[in-house]
């Protein structure tokens, strides 16, 4: 508007500011409405709560599916069955994080999948969290592998004469140190074998006692070797404790050791040897009441120890205080310090403190 074009009264200014009022008003409305289509769009585009984290509930889903089926995960690629076996309860641990991601994805499809791993882990292990010891027990056990390289044998034995197990049972023992778990056992304990790097100890008289052959004797080309190097590596033994309910059949094994390595995946082939066999002479064992004390390099879980763990029950599942883990000692991760019993009633099961061992000692107290 030129200078001649300026309004001259009050009544013009007014129309003026009016009109462009009003133009303002539609330029904004027009905006406003703009706006709104477009976040209209955008929520229309944007997956709902049941669309959104789907990878997360395929994830939810298969953690579930692996734990429920694990026995149909084949072993033929490096015994990829055992080793989820052997750390299955672990698995539970992906619970809480997939939860987390969840929540923060707002995904409802995700937290309804975890339903079922968290409904399959309870299944598997939810007996395990309480505490089903009862108190008293005519006979109190344990069994520790103490460690061939143990720095401290001496504090050992004295910790484990002191534990007031009953039956103590050794694995691991080496020929340097037998000496000394001898003598700073033998006021505790006035009966016990050693059959090569097993031994155990007693406050009553044992007999019957010979070593029990778990085929962990053969050279790395399946030859025989000869029968002193057999007894020298013997690495299981069977014996009858006398008690006043009459006799108790006790096995003291120490299965062959596991490893896991690039190339072989899970390597087990000695330890499955020696559960097979050992399994076998349980079954063969004529007593009623059977003790099996030791470490079987593997948990209840493991399909290669089915031979054992059909015939005998675990002490740890039915009198035991959460999952009494005994390996690594420094972080324990795994049972696979093991007492397996049949004809007699477990009332409590624990884990001593550790020794200078790699594992952790192993307790229970059984009544008949």
């Amino acid at each position: 508007m030129t200078g001649s074009e300026r309004p001259q009264t009050m009544a013009q200014v007014d129309a003026v500011e009016t009109e462009q009022a009003g133009t303002d008003h539609r330029h904004t409305g027009a905006g406003t409405w703009r706006a709104g289509i477009r976040r209209a769009i955008r929520a229309g585009s944007r997956p709902g709560p049941w669309k959104r984290g789907l990878v997360l509930a395929a994830s939810a889903l298969l953690l579930g599916l692996l734990m429920l089926l694990h026995a149909e995960i084949p072993n033929r690629i490096g015994n990829l069955g055992s080793l989820v076996e052997t750390f299955l309860p672990w698995f539970g641990l992906f619970v809480p994080v997939l939860l987390a991601a969840a929540l923060w994805r707002r995904s409802a499809s995700a937290v309804a999948a975890l339903l079922l791993p968290v409904v399959v882990w309870l299944n598997l292990f939810g007996g395990l969290l309480g505490d089903k010891s009862h108190a008293g027990g005519d006979l109190t056990l344990a069994s520790h592998n103490v460690g061939a390289d143990n720095p401290d044998p001496i504090g050992t034995a004295r910790d484990l004469a002191a534990s007031g197990a009953d039956v103590l049972a050794l694995e691991e023992l080496a020929e340097q140190v037998r000496g000394t778990y001898e003598r700073e056992l033998a006021k505790a304990y006035p009966y016990h074998t050693v059959q090569g790097t097993v031994g155990l100890w007693s406050r009553l008289p044992l007999s019957d006692t010979r070593p029990v052959d778990i085929k962990t004797d053969a050279g790395p080309l399946g030859e025989s070797k000869p029968a002193e190097v057999k007894m020298h590596y013997n690495r299981a033994l069977r014996t009858t404790v006398a008690t006043g309910q009459g006799p108790l059949a006790v096995y003291v094994a120490h299965l062959g050791s596991v490893r896991v390595n690039p190339r072989a995946g899970f390597w087990t082939a000695h330890r499955d040897r020696g559960a097979q066999a050992l399994g076998e002479a349980v079954a063969a064992e004529r007593n009623e009441r059977v003790v099996l004390l030791g470490d079987l390099n593997g948990t209840e879980d493991d399909r290669a120890l089915a031979g054992i763990t059909s015939r005998l029950r675990s002490v740890q599942d039915e009198a035991g205080d959460g999952f009494g883990f005994s390996w690594p000692a420094t972080f324990p991760m795994a049972r696979i310090d093991q007492i397996l019993v049949r004809g007699v009633k477990p009332e409590s099961s624990w884990v001593l403190p550790a020794t200078g061992s790699d594992h952790l000692p192993v307790a229970a107290g059984i009544s008949w």
